[in-house]
């Protein structure tokens, strides 16, 4: 069998940036395209980031420019105190993007890849659902063409990890809790990979100097974006590192077989003080709405591995 054709639907960010290199070097992974979106920074910043990631590291597939608002046409601040003024750790990066994006907004480049790799294509969504419930809006039949669908985002209280922007919430789905509620709700193969298992594991200083100091360019680079997330996570509660949030989603595409999930139908609470909340209830518990698989557990250990192994594949080594 042949490598996954993948569409990465991103909003680049340090965790983002960190997750799309490692899709782009695994092997069991096509990368066919990115979308991106508002979030970690303004649909500017991401389409910037993304451009300049495609360029830098020759990545050779198009950029297609998705929403930058949510459905409810809400334009939020970026987390600038996560991910730097710049999304990016602001690492120094060029004032303009060396290249464009396609002309194709994101939802219908989705629409058009969707229906010309029927049941092959896999979507990875580490960003706001926004693009996919537009494709979806415009287009319904796609949710049955679509090979499948790898959600980062939610949070179901395993292990007591509930939310990180309220404590119900996780930022992708409160972001924009609309198009969640629409996107899991569709009849298209989906897994979530939530704060359940991206709170399990974590990268470790110490984990960082080894892939900077064996994964050549990659390596460095990932060293110095992540400085400030580091940081940030110290002022969470995190004493050394950072949680693997959106690297665990491309890590589930890779092999499934590193989580361990529970099915059923998932609903989002979409206003008052609950919003942005992810409910997961038994199989036909909510009449004909599709069950959907939720990782509850991760083995840590060999995720891990993997990424360092793909990160440092075919990278020259340096002291």
């Amino acid at each position: 069998m042949g490598a996954k054709k993948v569409i990465f639907d991103t909003d680049p960010g340090v965790d983002d940036a960190m997750a799309l290199l490692f899709l782009a070097r695994a092997p069991e992974l096509e990368l066919v395209g990115i979308t991106t979106a508002m979030g970690n920074g303004t649909i500017e910043a991401t389409t910037r980031n993304a451009l300049y990631l495609r360029d830098r590291f020759g990545l050779g597939v198009p950029v297609a420019r998705g929403a930058g608002a949510s459905l409810a046409g809400v334009v939020s601040a970026p987390p600038t105190f996560v991910h730097g003024q710049n999304a990016m750790g602001d690492v120094a990066l060029p004032e303009a993007p060396g290249s464009a994006p396609i002309a194709q907004p994101a939802h219908r480049f989705l629409i058009d890849m969707i229906k010309r790799h029927p049941h092959e294509l896999t979507v990875i969504a580490v960003a706001r659902l926004t693009n996919l419930a537009l494709a979806l809006r415009e287009a319904p039949e796609i949710a049955g063409l679509l090979g499948g669908l790898v959600v980062m985002g939610a949070a179901f209280g395993t292990h007591g990890h509930t939310g990180n922007v309220t404590p119900l919430a996780e930022a992708n789905i409160f972001g924009d809790p609309l198009a969640a509620e629409e996107v899991l709700g569709a009849a298209w193969p989906v897994t979530i990979v939530g704060l359940d298992v991206t709170h399990a594991s974590v990268m470790s200083d110490a984990y960082l100097r080894t892939l900077a100091a064996e994964g050549g360019e990659v390596g460095r680079f990932l060293w110095d974006i992540s400085r400030g997330y580091a940081a940030f996570h110290r002022t969470v509660g995190l004493d050394d590192g950072f949680y693997v949030h959106d690297s665990s989603a491309v890590a589930y595409a890779c092999d499934p077989t590193l989580f361990t999930t529970t099915a059923g139908p998932v609903r989002v609470v979409t206003e008052g003080f609950a919003t942005g909340h992810t409910i997961q209830s038994r199989p036909g518990a909510w009449g004909e709405r599709p069950s959907v698989d939720v990782c509850r557990a991760v083995d840590t250990p060999r995720l891990l591995d993997m990424y360092r192994r793909v990160i440092t594949r075919g990278q020259e080594t340096t002291a």
